[in-house]
Protein backbone atom coordinates (compact mmCIF):
# COMPACT_ATOMS: atom_id res chain seq x y z
CA UNK A 1 0.00 0.00 0.00
CA UNK A 2 1.58 3.69 -0.24
CA UNK A 3 0.88 6.36 1.56
CA UNK A 4 -2.95 7.87 0.98
CA UNK A 5 -2.83 10.68 -1.52
CA UNK A 6 -5.08 12.94 1.04
CA UNK A 7 -1.98 13.07 3.62
CA UNK A 8 0.15 15.42 0.99
CA UNK A 9 -2.94 17.14 -0.30
CA UNK A 10 -4.31 17.99 3.22
CA UNK A 11 -1.09 19.16 4.38
CA UNK A 12 0.03 21.24 1.32
CA UNK A 13 -3.59 22.91 1.57
CA UNK A 14 -2.83 24.15 4.77
CA UNK A 15 0.40 25.51 3.97
CA UNK A 16 2.15 23.05 5.94
CA UNK A 17 5.76 22.15 5.25
CA UNK A 18 6.75 18.60 5.66
CA UNK A 19 8.87 16.01 4.58
CA UNK A 20 8.28 12.87 3.80
CA UNK A 21 10.49 9.65 5.31
CA UNK A 22 10.82 6.29 4.06
CA UNK A 23 11.85 3.27 5.95
CA UNK A 24 11.78 -0.80 6.10
CA UNK A 25 9.02 -2.17 7.15
CA UNK A 26 8.19 -1.46 10.69
CA UNK A 27 5.31 -2.63 12.81
CA UNK A 28 6.00 -0.75 16.07
CA UNK A 29 6.79 2.65 17.66
CA UNK A 30 10.33 1.95 19.00
CA UNK A 31 10.88 0.39 15.15
CA UNK A 32 9.83 3.38 13.51
CA UNK A 33 11.93 5.96 16.25
CA UNK A 34 14.66 3.28 15.33
CA UNK A 35 14.67 3.40 11.83
CA UNK A 36 14.02 7.52 11.10
CA UNK A 37 16.89 8.07 13.92
CA UNK A 38 14.61 10.14 16.21
CA UNK A 39 13.77 9.60 19.63
CA UNK A 40 10.55 7.98 20.95
CA UNK A 41 9.59 11.49 22.43
CA UNK A 42 9.50 12.95 18.64
CA UNK A 43 7.95 10.44 17.45
CA UNK A 44 3.78 10.60 17.70
CA UNK A 45 2.25 7.01 18.02
CA UNK A 46 -1.63 7.01 17.18
CA UNK A 47 -3.26 4.28 19.63
CA UNK A 48 -6.98 3.95 18.41
CA UNK A 49 -9.61 3.30 21.91
CA UNK A 50 -12.99 2.81 21.60
CA UNK A 51 -15.04 4.68 24.08
CA UNK A 52 -18.41 3.33 24.83
CA UNK A 53 -19.45 3.45 21.09
CA UNK A 54 -17.30 6.16 19.73
CA UNK A 55 -13.60 5.40 18.39
CA UNK A 56 -11.10 8.11 19.20
CA UNK A 57 -7.26 8.38 18.35
CA UNK A 58 -5.40 9.23 21.21
CA UNK A 59 -1.45 10.88 19.47
CA UNK A 60 1.20 10.07 22.47
CA UNK A 61 4.91 9.56 22.24
CA UNK A 62 6.32 6.45 21.16
CA UNK A 63 8.36 6.21 24.88
CA UNK A 64 5.17 6.19 26.62
CA UNK A 65 2.17 4.24 27.43
CA UNK A 66 -1.31 4.92 27.39
CA UNK A 67 -2.90 5.37 30.81
CA UNK A 68 -6.76 4.26 29.92
CA UNK A 69 -8.20 5.89 32.70
CA UNK A 70 -6.95 9.06 32.10
CA UNK A 71 -8.57 8.67 28.34
CA UNK A 72 -11.73 7.13 29.75
CA UNK A 73 -11.88 10.78 32.06
CA UNK A 74 -10.53 12.78 28.82
CA UNK A 75 -13.50 10.97 26.71
CA UNK A 76 -16.15 10.92 29.85
CA UNK A 77 -17.02 7.44 28.95
CA UNK A 78 -18.47 4.62 31.08
CA UNK A 79 -16.05 2.00 29.14
CA UNK A 80 -13.18 2.69 27.13
CA UNK A 81 -10.46 -0.22 26.08
CA UNK A 82 -8.09 -0.89 22.83
CA UNK A 83 -9.96 -0.71 19.36
CA UNK A 84 -9.40 -4.24 17.81
CA UNK A 85 -7.48 -4.64 14.71
CA UNK A 86 -11.07 -5.12 12.95
CA UNK A 87 -12.60 -1.63 13.88
CA UNK A 88 -9.56 -0.04 13.05
CA UNK A 89 -9.87 -1.32 9.24
CA UNK A 90 -13.38 -0.65 9.20
CA UNK A 91 -12.86 2.63 10.34
CA UNK A 92 -9.95 3.90 8.87
CA UNK A 93 -9.70 1.90 5.15
CA UNK A 94 -7.60 4.15 3.57
CA UNK A 95 -4.49 3.31 6.09
CA UNK A 96 -2.67 0.01 7.27
CA UNK A 97 -4.02 -0.76 10.74
CA UNK A 98 -1.13 0.28 13.06
CA UNK A 99 0.11 3.35 10.97
CA UNK A 100 -3.13 5.61 11.43
CA UNK A 101 -1.65 9.07 10.47
CA UNK A 102 -2.72 11.81 13.80
CA UNK A 103 -4.54 13.97 11.41
CA UNK A 104 -8.19 15.46 11.36
CA UNK A 105 -9.29 13.47 8.59
CA UNK A 106 -12.05 11.11 9.68
CA UNK A 107 -15.44 12.72 10.74
CA UNK A 108 -16.31 11.92 14.13
CA UNK A 109 -13.04 10.79 15.61
CA UNK A 110 -11.96 12.64 18.33
CA UNK A 111 -7.99 13.40 17.98
CA UNK A 112 -6.52 13.60 21.61
CA UNK A 113 -2.93 14.45 22.17
CA UNK A 114 -0.42 13.90 25.33
CA UNK A 115 1.28 17.02 26.77
CA UNK A 116 4.45 15.42 26.92
CA UNK A 117 4.78 15.20 22.74
CA UNK A 118 4.25 18.81 22.20
CA UNK A 119 5.64 20.55 24.89
CA UNK A 120 9.30 21.08 23.93
CA UNK A 121 8.19 22.14 20.06
CA UNK A 122 10.29 19.84 18.34
CA UNK A 123 9.32 18.34 15.15
CA UNK A 124 7.14 15.31 14.76
CA UNK A 125 7.41 12.54 13.58
CA UNK A 126 4.69 9.66 11.94
CA UNK A 127 3.33 7.18 10.43
CA UNK A 128 1.48 8.12 7.01
CA UNK A 129 -1.18 5.37 6.48
CA UNK A 130 1.50 2.70 5.93
CA UNK A 131 3.93 0.75 7.82
CA UNK A 132 6.97 2.63 5.35
CA UNK A 133 6.40 5.75 5.29
CA UNK A 134 6.39 8.95 7.44
CA UNK A 135 5.86 12.13 8.13
CA UNK A 136 8.06 15.40 9.65
CA UNK A 137 6.70 18.44 10.57
CA UNK A 138 6.78 20.81 12.69
CA UNK A 139 4.33 20.46 16.62
CA UNK A 140 3.36 23.82 16.30
CA UNK A 141 1.97 23.29 12.74
CA UNK A 142 0.62 19.83 13.72
CA UNK A 143 -1.04 21.17 16.39
CA UNK A 144 -2.66 24.15 14.49
CA UNK A 145 -4.29 21.76 11.30
CA UNK A 146 -4.97 18.96 14.12
CA UNK A 147 -6.10 21.04 16.84
CA UNK A 148 -6.04 17.91 19.76
CA UNK A 149 -7.41 18.15 23.17
CA UNK A 150 -4.05 18.19 24.90
CA UNK A 151 -3.90 16.40 28.28
CA UNK A 152 -1.82 13.91 30.41
CA UNK A 153 -3.01 10.24 28.55
CA UNK A 154 0.66 8.37 29.36
CA UNK A 155 2.85 6.91 31.68
CA UNK A 156 6.65 6.53 31.29
CA UNK A 157 7.86 3.31 29.67
CA UNK A 158 9.99 2.75 32.66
Amino acid sequence: MSMPRWIPRELEQEHVPYLVRHHRPCFTAQEVAAAEHVSGHRLAKVVIVKGDNELAAVVVPASHRLDMQAVSRALNCATCRLATEQEIAERFPDCEVGAIPPLRHWQDVKLLCDARLVQKHDPLVFQAGTHEDAIEMASDDWQRIAQPNIGMFTMSLN
